[in-house]
């Protein structure tokens, strides 16, 4: 029996799952200006997974890259949910209720 699925499907739920706390962290401390680094860290980190030899850490390398590109392009999405008043903003950014 080959339980390398689902140790990726948990290890990506549990990546997925710090993502949405990373991402509305990242925009109340820095606003979601930043999403194009993240993206670059994001799309580095899955380059770097393809270079990697070893199946399962390449995988999880790429999954977590994945998560991070992911997670940039939710950065304005959240920024929208923050002005709408569904998350706290930071009152240390410009525009701060």
């Amino acid at each position: 029996m080959n339980l390398t699925g689902i140790y990726l499907g948990l290890y990506m739920l549990f990546v997925i799952a710090i993502g949405f706390v990373w991402v509305i962290k990242l925009e109340y401390y820095l606003g979601a200006q930043v999403w194009k680094a993240v993206l670059g860290l994001g799309t580095l980190v899955c380059l770097v997974s393809l270079f990697i030899p070893d199946f399962m850490t390449s995988a999880l390398v790429g999954i977590f890259g994945g998560s991070v590109v992911w997670g940039a392009t939710e950065l304005p999405g959240q920024e929208e949910r923050v002005q709408r008043g569904l998350f706290p903003s930071n009152p240390k950014h410009k525009g701060g209720k």
